[in-house]
């Protein structure tokens, strides 16, 4: 059975180690998902939005990594709106436990932000929303 083809979008000034540790997980032996590391690492100028676009429509869904400054992600906003634009699903995890999450400006105000969790993890990545 194929995995679920994940695309990450995080804020990359605070919460690169989130998107670590998301990559550790979708290494699990048990993971139902593939999670490459497509992070754009340029600065958010040129065509990043269309390679951004790209790479969201190869995927099946886009996880969203909130953290205490993702409301101030404008790069995280963007790509929200690109995957709400092809039609690709998308979820809010929380990235920490002890901490305020904050939704990107882009999110609507019906998404839900998600425990981050193994088993939450996997239903939402399985489409559990």
């Amino acid at each position: 059975m194929a995995k679920t083809k994940v695309f990450v979008s995080f804020d990359y000034d605070n919460d690169e180690t989130l998107k670590d540790f998301l990559i550790g997980q979708s290494k699990h032996k048990d993971s139902p998902f593939d999670l490459a590391d497509w992070s754009i690492k340029e600065a958010l100028t040129g065509n990043w939005k269309e390679k951004a676009r790209k790479r969201i429509k190869a995927v099946d869904v886009v996880a969203v990594v909130c953290g205490e400054h993702t409301d101030k992600a404008t790069g995280v906003s963007a790509e929200i709106e690109i995957a709400q634009e092809e039609k690709v699903s998308y979820f809010l995890l929380a990235g920490y436990a002890n901490k305020t999450n904050k939704k990107p400006k882009a999110a609507k105000s019906t998404d839900k932000l998600y425990n981050w969790t193994w088993d939450n993890l996997k239903v939402l990545i399985g489409g559990g929303r």
